[in-house]
């Protein structure tokens, strides 16, 4: 990244632990400067965050970025629909998937890529029941305790 930074990178921890990913994507994201300024100083929240078809072109809803500290009267609504750059063949392909029962498009994360452009990494989701989520605990525990023990 420009200036030797590093990069930029907003995780939603929340949806690894409630969903299961069936395909993952990454798009570029229509913004606003003073909306990349607040996430390139990290100042976005994507946990609630979810994505939607409108007339055949997917957004993003419930993505919180902060307005800018020095922006003005010309700063950003924080929760504004943002429109996602998919290919036309790609949107096709999503939204044929989505009307199956149950899948739904979450936003994994968001990032800078090394041009310096916003992407986004979503994913064709299916909701994980509750037994599920404890059988990903017990798995992840065992392993963590597994690298314990060869360390010993």
């Amino acid at each position: 990244m420009k200036g030797g930074k590093e990069n930029i990178v907003i995780n939603n921890k929340k949806a690894y632990h409630d969903y299961e990913f069936l395909e993952k994507y990454v798009s570029g994201i229509i913004l606003t400067g003073t909306e990349i300024k607040s996430i390139r100083l990290g100042k976005a929240t994507i946990s609630d965050s979810y994505c939607f078809f409108n007339n055949g072109e997917l957004f993003i809803k419930g993505m919180h970025i902060s307005e800018y500290w020095w922006g003005n009267l010309n700063n950003h609504d924080p929760l504004r629909e943002r429109k996602l750059l998919l290919t036309s063949r790609e949107l096709r392909k999503i939204e044929r998937k989505i009307k199956e029962s149950g899948l739904t498009i979450i936003v994994i994360k968001v990032f800078i890529n090394k041009r310096g452009l916003a992407k986004a990494e979503i994913a064709i989701s299916k909701g994980k029941k509750e037994y599920d989520k404890r059988e990903t605990l017990k798995r992840k525990d065992a392993t963590r305790e597994m690298d314990r023990m060869r360390k010993v």
